[in-house]
């Protein structure tokens, strides 16, 4: 059992301030009264198990969160972590498989919360021709390869553009989570190198590119994020699958040419 580190009514206060709101602002959403929220937040009176699950859901707290508010309250925590691979993630494993091997001749993978690759399906491979063997040791971290001067940075061909996207995803993911590992991540990725001002993300054309040099020719894609909608799990609620698409036919008629050739291979 995780040791409480902090009273949990200071906790609460910082979430909520986190997500920008007043007390009464929180007391609305959760239907108390704002003296109810004051005396929490302030330790003069003590959360019920039930009102601070309640409060943790209408400030968005992420599920490993909570389980740290629960144990500053004094209670168990209630969301369980499993390995994906482990026998009570069958299901959900098999349901990742299926989204990434669906997704081909396509890339795509499934990262955790800090942005660390779990699984990718086979086209993934067209994306890491040419890059160093000791960069895809892992763990790999999927942001930092691609941004690397060694990995995909080098051939991405938007890169002050993709940089700067990259990094302000990154930057909301640690304003919503206060992750101090992303905080550290998004510290070393700006390290790399900071986007020009002319190169923040163009949001009036749709979508942020990634444009790629590859041994097979220039591919575009533009990317979806699919994640689990009901999870209680704290490892699939952290988890996310990139899927990348075609973002013109040239790209989608080399993705197809190398699939063929792989299961030529395959075959022979």
């Amino acid at each position: 059992m995780m040791m409480p580190s902090r009273p949990v009514g200071e906790l609460l206060r910082e979430w909520r301030q986190r997500r920008s709101l007043s007390q009464l602002d929180l007391a609305c959403r959760a239907d108390v009264s704002a003296r109810h929220v004051s005396f929490l937040e302030t330790g003069r009176s003590t959360p019920s198990r039930d009102m601070l699950l309640h409060l943790a859901e209408e400030l968005e707290v992420p599920l490993r969160e909570r389980n740290a508010l629960l144990v500053a309250a004094g209670f168990a925590p209630v969301y369980s972590e499993n390995e994906l691979d482990g026998p009570r993630m069958g299901a959900a494993r098999e349901a990742v498989e299926l989204v990434l091997s669906g997704h081909e001749p396509y890339p795509a993978l499934a990262v955790d919360r800090h942005w660390q690759l779990v699984t990718a399906n086979r086209a993934i491979g067209v994306l890491l021709e040419g890059v160093p063997m000791e960069l895809l040791q892992p763990p790999i971290n999927v942001l930092r390869l691609s941004l690397h001067p060694e990995g995909l940075g080098r051939r991405i061909l938007n890169l002050e553009q993709w940089r700067a996207h990259v990094l302000t995803r990154l930057q909301r993911q640690v304003s919503s989570t206060a992750d101090v590992t992303l905080a550290a991540l998004l510290e070393e990725l700006r390290a790399m190198g900071a986007p020009s001002a002319s190169a923040e993300p163009d949001f009036a054309g749709v979508v942020v590119p990634l444009r790629i040099q590859t041994p097979r020719g220039i591919m575009s894609f533009i990317g979806t994020t699919t994640v689990f909608g009901t999870p209680v799990d704290i490892t699939l609620a952290e988890l996310a699958i990139e899927s990348f698409f075609p973002a013109d036919a040239a790209t989608g008629e080399l993705l197809r040419q190398a699939a063929a050739e792989a299961a030529r291979h395959s075959d022979a």
